[in-house]
């Protein structure tokens, strides 16, 4: 599919972390969570807590060499010279944090546990710029990091600007700025209305930021205002266009898009994952109005 769509992109990792299959429609990830994959089939239901209380007692944290963590990057390279690769991260922050805790838990425990909160996101931190100096170093090929961490909801952060500020972003920047120090580019991946921290996010040296989700964000504001600072990656509809305009609509949308990103900062692709319910016509009109551009 990639191919068929010439895809600048190549990413290794796991966008949705590194699985298992354990029977009985069940995943086990290296951090012990265990994934129902009965109904949600994609990246599945979290089941049960691995970190049933605010301690992070008897707890271990997988090992940074395990060889899932690394497995078939050198053939994926090799085969795709001429691609922009990237290192996916799923789940690199907060997502790591309520997948251990529970969501429920996630957003007490900043009320209630605030220094194990602190504690248990560094250690995520950790982990994360362990494997990022790993994959650096042995394999310089990579252009970039891709960060996925959903904060967003339909208005605003769900955990609200001041907790953000407090907890996720000092750990965000250090993450970060390890990625800067091998001098790779950061792209990050965070779903919902996150335009109250682009101006941090900025600051922290984040070069992409995807899905720019037309339903929640204003996309012609903010390229406008942030081009030149940081690229935005999606853009075109996975909530309505796509899966419920008409070909004529999403030409029409796939056109604006290509004119407002015109002067850069701009990178065009569906803002999320196009469902299978998505008409085939639909998705064959913005394939063809993109290969149809000049080079």
């Amino acid at each position: 599919m990639e191919a068929l769509v010439d895809n600048h992109f190549i990413k290794l990792g796991q966008s949705s972390g590194f699985k298992v299959d354990i029977g009985n429609n069940r995943k086990k990830d290296i951090f012990g969570v265990t994934w129902d994959m009965t109904l949600e089939k994609d990246i599945g239901n979290v089941e049960g807590l691995v970190i049933p209380e605010p301690t992070m007692e008897g707890y271990e944290f997988p090992d940074i060499e395990n060889p899932m963590l690394y497995e078939g990057i050198e053939e994926k390279i090799a085969a795709n010279k001429d691609k922009f690769v990237l290192y996916s991260i799923g789940f690199s922050l907060f997502e790591r944090y309520w997948t251990l805790r529970g969501m429920e838990n996630a957003f007490l425990d900043f009320m209630m546990y605030p220094d194990f909160v602190k504690d248990l996101l560094r250690k995520i931190a950790d982990f994360n710029i362990a494997v990022i100096t790993n994959v650096c170093e042995r394999y310089p090929e990579v252009d970039g990091i891709y960060f996925g961490d959903d904060w967003g909801a339909q208005q605003g952060l769900m955990m609200g600007k001041e907790v953000w500020m407090e907890f996720l972003y000092p750990e965000l920047k250090r993450m970060y700025a390890n990625t800067k120090s091998h001098g790779k580019y950061q792209l990050i991946h965070s779903c919902g209305d996150i335009a109250e921290v682009i101006p941090e996010l900025i600051d922290a040296g984040v070069n992409s930021i995807n899905p720019f989700q037309p339903e929640v964000l204003n996309v012609d504001e903010l390229l406008n205002t942030y081009r030149g600072k940081v690229t935005f990656h999606g853009g075109l509809s996975t909530q309505k266009t796509l899966p419920y305009g008409t070909v004529q609509d999403v030409k029409d949308e796939t056109m604006h898009l290509l004119e407002l990103g015109k002067d850069g900062s701009y990178i065009f692709c569906p803002s999320h994952a196009t469902e299978g319910d998505t008409p085939i016509e639909n998705i064959v009109a913005f394939i063809d109005l993109i290969k149809a551009q000049k080079r």
